[in-house]
C-alpha cells in the first residue's frame, strides 16, 4: 500500500493495492475519520486530503461547542469535488507527448540520439506519475516545488521489486531507495522546463511559472575530482600490473584493455561516453607537422555533435596494442562500455576512490587529469578548451582555479621602480 503522510503527520494519504483511488484519513476527538479522494493522481489527492482534513477539524471544533449534533451517524454533506480541467483543454501527460514528437523531430542529427531518448525516459518514469492527469494550466510554482519535495523525501514504504516466475507475477525484495543528486533533479527540470516552453509556443498556456529552487544556496564553485601527477603514475603503474598477473587467468584481456583505456583517456581528454562511442575509423596515426612525434586524430562523436580531437604521443601506443588485441574493423567499437566495477576496486586498493575533498573519483577524472596536465605544462587555454570541445570559461571555472602553475609569478609579483635619489649640486662648481 503506497502512503503519503502530511500536515505534521495528522493526515495520511493512502492507496490500497486494489483500488485505482487514493484515500485520506485522519485522528479526530477518539475516532478515525476516513474518506476517497476519487482522485488517481497523487498531486491532486494531496490537494483534496488537505482541504478534506481542514474541513474535518472545523466540523470537530464546532462539535465539541455544540453547534453541531455529536452523534457520528449524522451525516455531514460534502459537495463532490470536480476536476478543474476546462473543456478541451490539454492535460500535462498529453503536453509531455506532444513535446517529445516535436523534439525527435527537431533535433534528428543535431543531438546525440542517447540525449534525445533520455528525454522520454524522463517523462516516462518521473514527470508522468506526478504531473500527468494534472491540466497543464495547473503545472504552478507551488506544484513544481511539490514535485522537487516528492523527489527527495524517502517513500513511507519501501517500494518492491515486481518480477514475473512462473508464469505469475511475484514480488520481490524492497528496492533501497536513493536520493537523486542535483544533476539529476537539474536534468528533470530542464525537461520539465522544455515541456511547459513547447506549450506555450502552443497556446495552451499563457505564460511559464516560476521554475527556481527558492531555497538553492548560492553555487560554490568547486573543482573537478582528478589525478595529481603522483596519484596517475601510482594508477598507472597498478593498472599495468594487473595487466601483467591478474587475478584470474581469464580475466587478462579485460585489464589489458582498461590499462590501455586509462593511458588513451588521460592522453586524449575525451569524455567516457565519447570514448564509449568511438569506433576504430574515427581514429588515425599520423605525424604532427609542428613537433614530428606520432599522435592520434579523432574523430569524437558526443553530447556537442561531431568535434575533433589531437592526442598526446602517448595515446598511439595504447590504441596499436587495442588494434592489434581485437583485430578492429573499421566499425567496431574501441573499448566500449566503460569497465566501472574495475576501475573502483584499483581506486580503492590504492586508497584513491576519493581526493582530498572528498569528491568521488571516476572515468571522467581521466579527462579532468588530462585538462589539468595540459594546464600545468604551460599549453594554451583556448587551445586546450578547443581540443576538447568545450569553453574557455568552462576551464577557468574548474580546472585553472586550483593549477597553481598557471600563475606567472613574474606578471604578478609586479613593483613599482622607487624615483632615483637627485644628487645635490654644489653651488661653488657651477
Amino acid at each position: 500500500m503506497e502512503s503519503h503522510t502530511l500536515m505534521d503527520g495528522r493526515l495520511h494519504v493512502y492507496r490500497r493495492e486494489n483500488s485505482r483511488y487514493w484515500q485520506c484519513a485522519t485522528y479526530l476527538s477518539g475516532r478515525n475519520h476516513r474518506q476517497s479522494t476519487k482522485e488517481t493522481n497523487i498531486a491532486y489527492a494531496r490537494e483534496f486530503a488537505q482541504d478534506w482534513y481542514l474541513d474535518r477539524v472545523a466540523e470537530d471544533r464546532l462539535r465539541r461547542r455544540g453547534a453541531l449534533p455529536s452523534a457520528p451517524d449524522t451525516p455531514i454533506v460534502i459537495p463532490e469535488r470536480t476536476s478543474p480541467k476546462r473543456p478541451g483543454e490539454k492535460t500535462f501527460r498529453e503536453a509531455a507527448a506532444a513535446f517529445e514528437k516535436e523534439y525527435e523531430a527537431m533535433t534528428l542529427g543535431e543531438r546525440n540520439a542517447q540525449y534525445v531518448a533520455s528525454k522520454g525516459r524522463v517523462i516516462r518514469i518521473y514527470l508522468n506519475p506526478f504531473f500527468g492527469d494534472l491540466p497543464i494550466s495547473e503545472v504552478s510554482a507551488g506544484r513544481i516545488q511539490d514535485y522537487r519535495l516528492h523527489r527527495v523525501t524517502p517513500p513511507e514504504e519501501p517500494e518492491r521489486v515486481r518480477y514475473v516466475s512462473g508464469g505469475r507475477e511475484r514480488i520481490g525484495k524492497a528496492k533501497a531507495w536513493k536520493r537523486p543528486s542535483r544533476q539529476t533533479l537539474h536534468n528533470e527540470m530542464v525537461c520539465l522546463r522544455q515541456i511547459l516552453k513547447s506549450a506555450n509556443r502552443k497556446g495552451w498556456i499563457a505564460a511559464l511559472p516560476d521554475m527556481s529552487n527558492p531555497y538553492r544556496a548560492s553555487g560554490k564553485v568547486s573543482h573537478r575530482a582528478w589525478f595529481s601527477p603522483e596519484e596517475y603514475k601510482r594508477l598507472y603503474e597498478a593498472t599495468r600490473e594487473r595487466a601483467k598477473n591478474p587475478k584470474k587467468e581469464r580475466w587478462r584481456e579485460e585489464c589489458e584493455q582498461f590499462h590501455d583505456f586509462v593511458l588513451f583517456m588521460v592522453n586524449t581528454g575525451l569524455r567516457p561516453d565519447e570514448a564509449q562511442r568511438l569506433e576504430f575509423r574515427d581514429v588515425s596515426i599520423v605525424e604532427d607537422e609542428a613537433t614530428g612525434e606520432r599522435i592520434l586524430e579523432i574523430e569524437v562523436r558526443g553530447k556537442r555533435g561531431v568535434g575533433f580531437c589531437k592526442s598526446m604521443p602517448g595515446a598511439v601506443r595504447p590504441f596499436e596494442r587495442v588494434l592489434k588485441r581485437k583485430n578492429g574493423q573499421p566499425t567496431d567499437l574501441v573499448f566500449g562500455l566503460v569497465q566501472r566495477e574495475l576501475l573502483n576496486a584499483i581506486l580503492d586498493e590504492l586508497g584513491l576512490k576519493k581526493d582530498r575533498d572528498g569528491r568521488p573519483r571516476t572515468a571522467y577524472s581521466l579527462r579532468h587529469t588530462y585538462i589539468s596536465m595540459r594546464l600545468m605544462e604551460g599549453a594554451d587555454i583556448y587551445q586546450v578548451a578547443k581540443n576538447c570541445r568545450t569553453s574557455v570559461e568552462m576551464i577557468e571555472k574548474f580546472y585553472a582555479s586550483h593549477i597553481k602553475n598557471v600563475l606567472d609569478a613574474s606578471a604578478i609579483n609586479v613593483r613599482k621602480p622607487k624615483p632615483a635619489k637627485r644628487k645635490s649640486v654644489d653651488a661653488d662648481a657651477v
